[in-house]
């Protein structure tokens, strides 16, 4: 300050002291209901706040410059304060306590040790934390922060795990409702029993596990690798065992939510329309559902029934397992002979759940391989990390549940089975090999007999009746059921009408609503079209798709059974005047938005990259609550993994 003149000094301080005091609380300066603090960058916000519809109020952290109010932390979720008359303090010894119109405390910091000159400061990171005023880095030598009492959202930087020094879990848990901020009946944590593992709660029991960590990701992780917007980080040493990401643009708000329902959901902020965009989400089909298939047994999204037993296993209770209760799982059609026993090698799966597991990270395969032989209890083993040709060593101990078939998993996984059963595959094997170069010599000469025909059966299957159940993958549905359910195709039924052929609405038996389509004899469009609907939209799975639950291919009849639309298509409501108007903008906004989450899931983040080529609002169908499903795939065309563009060979569509 050497040389300035005393009113500009003065006022540099007094801007200095200022600026620190925005995102500050201390011992002078408490927050009452309607002040609030904000961080240096302007990003977060804490103060008093309602959310919902509730009048309850609550001190939290939301984003300062978004809106509506979108909130991170809660201090008070299961005492909020009924008026406007709380106060958030900071004691001497560096607690924090929320007091009431009583000056009674209802909620407060709890602090590792006393400071003499505590502060409360909220950060960039959305993070609140206690330090002493004099500390200059107050990130590392803090003795309290709101990090380590998440809610139901996880920020960038935050921990999910577990401190093994003080015992502190790092977990975020669902709110009651968008009002209520009290925990819920989800909880989202890493568990830390056998190979640490996230795993979702419901009410103490798990409803959803996403795998061991491989190295790279989670094993069942739909999408959890490196990329341009996320860094991921699993750290498991003898002081903590954690799991957090972090974000290379800090621009970019994200966040992971827990919702009421237990859906964990990745989020994003578009400044362009002004809203959270969902960019992943953990739970999307019936095999997320934990240890859906029982013991022994993987579940394939894409097949019907989706659950089948390992290769050397059979179904526990038959039964009871083609009455679609695979709960039981499967046991092993032989028994095990302990050290004489061989080893049956997996890919493309999520790991079985690692609770009761045991694992060495300096172990190579071969040495796990050994080990797990040598240990009659041990059912299977695998890499611990597949990095650089893989590392480590994961053994499993007793049945192996929670498998599911995924393509993109990099990690082998070594199941213990009898060794005549890979004796048994062996020999099949070698029957095969033989038998097929036996009919192989057979039928070359027979398929130059026979290309003349099969070209002209081609030219026919247009109008041919032969449709493959096996391309298929849907359950097939009786005729007179489906002429049941539409009251004969009564023309009172007629729900609309396409190329394709009318549609009907039914009800089956149990009181489901159906949609029937059924194929006209004078229709455009055929049995190609058809086929093209029920292999596409079969293998999608998307709340923003319709959802197709079979078809009925008997004699000459072509038809397919969708979930039922109560409130019809798009088209209905915005080319009628009269019904115009009972469309609102809000709901416009989330039907369009519905479609092109639906359309990026085609286009981006479905397992075949799909183009619809009939996108019009008469394929639009909307469900009771007027949320956007898109159908009607039978003109639709699949493209390769890399592929960006293609060409037709016939002008179709809209």
């Amino acid at each position: 300050m050497k040389g300035l003149p005393l009113f500009v000094c003065s006022q540099l301080l007094f801007i200095l002291l200022t600026s620190a005091a925005l995102d500050t609380i201390t011992r002078d300066k408490p927050i009452r209901d309607g002040d609030t603090i904000v961080s240096a960058g302007g990003v977060y916000e804490l103060g008093f706040f309602s959310p919902g519809n509730s009048k309850n109020r609550y001190v939290g952290i939301w984003y300062k410059k978004l809106l509506p109010t979108t909130a991170v932390w809660v201090a008070n979720r299961n005492i909020p304060l009924n008026d406007t008359s709380g106060m958030l303090t900071l004691k001497p010894n560096g607690t924090l306590v929320l007091v009431n119109s009583s000056n009674a405390s209802i909620w407060s910091s709890n602090s590792s040790r006393s400071l003499k000159n505590p502060k409360a400061r909220i950060l960039d990171s959305g993070n609140l934390v206690v330090s002493d005023r004099n500390d200059r880095d107050a990130e590392i030598n803090l003795v309290w922060q709101s990090f380590d009492y998440p809610g139901n959202t996880l920020l960038p930087g935050m921990k999910l795990g577990r401190n093994l020094v003080t015992g502190m879990d790092w977990y975020i848990s669902s709110w009651k409702s968008t009002d209520d901020p009290a925990p819920g009946e989800y909880v989202d944590f890493l568990d830390s029993h056998g190979y640490p593992q996230l795993v979702v709660l419901k009410n103490s029991s798990i409803v959803y596990n996403v795998g061991p960590w491989n190295g790279i990701a989670f094993s069942g992780s739909p999408n959890s690798k490196p990329n341009i917007y996320y860094t991921f980080e699993f750290v498991i040493n003898q002081q903590e065992i954690y799991y957090k990401y972090e974000i290379k643009n800090a621009s970019l708000p994200t966040r992971v939510v827990i919702d009421a329902d237990g859906v964990v959901e990745h989020l994003t902020w578009i400044e362009r329309s002004q809203s959270w965009f969902l960019y992943l989400t953990a739970q999307f089909g019936n095999c997320d559902r934990f240890a859906l298939c029982g013991p022994y047994a993987s579940c394939n999204i894409n097949n019907s029934p989706p659950c089948d037993c390992l290769r050397g296993f059979e179904p526990r209770y038959p039964n009871q397992w083609y009455a679609a209760d695979w709960s039981s799982g499967c046991i092993r059609r032989t028994s095990l002979a302990c050290n004489q026993d061989d080893f049956l090698k997996l890919t493309g799966i999520k790991m079985p759940d690692s609770r009761h597991s045991w694992y060495n990270q300096s172990m190579d395969l071969e040495g796990c391989k050994k080990l797990c032989l040598a240990d009659c209890n041990c059912t299977a083993y695998s890499n611990l990390d597949v990095r650089n040709g893989g590392s480590g060593c994961l053994l499993w101990f007793g049945e192996l549940i929670d498998i599911r078939e995924l393509s993109h998993n990099e990690q082998d996984l070594f199941v213990r089975v009898a060794a005549s059963e890979l004796d048994s595959d062996r020999k099949r094997r070698r029957k095969r090999s033989t038998l097929i170069a036996v009919i192989s010599a057979v039928l070359a000469t027979f398929i130059l007999s026979v290309l003349a025909w099969f070209s002209f059966q081609r030219r026919k299957r247009r109008t041919g009746s032969e449709v493959s159940n096996e391309e298929m993958e849907l359950p097939l549905f009786d005729l007179v059921a489906v002429t049941s359910a539409t009251n004969n195709f009564s023309s009172a039924n007629v729900i609309g009408e396409g190329g394709f052929g009318p549609v009907y609405k039914g009800i089956l038996p149990n009181g489901q609503e159906i949609a029937v389509k059924r194929l006209s004899k004078y229709s455009g469009q055929g049995v190609q079209e058809l086929k093209n609907e029920i292999v596409l939209i079969s293998k999608l799975q998307h709340r923003n798709l319709v959802k197709l639950l079979g078809c009925c291919l008997e004699g000459e009849e072509r038809m397919l059974i969708y979930e039922f639309m109560p409130n019809t298509s798009l088209d209905y409501f915005i080319f009628d005047p009269s019904r115009n108007p009972s469309l609102p903008w809000k709901n416009r906004f989330e039907i369009a938005m519905g479609i092109s989450r639906g359309l990026l899931y085609l286009h981006q983040d479905s397992r075949l990259r799909i183009i619809h080529r009939d996108l019009k609002t008469s394929n639009i169908l909307l469900d009771s609550g007027m949320n956007a499903k898109i159908s009607d795939f039978g003109l639709a065309k699949i493209l390769g993994g890399d592929q960006v563009e293609g060409k037709t060979k016939r002008v179709i569509g809209t």
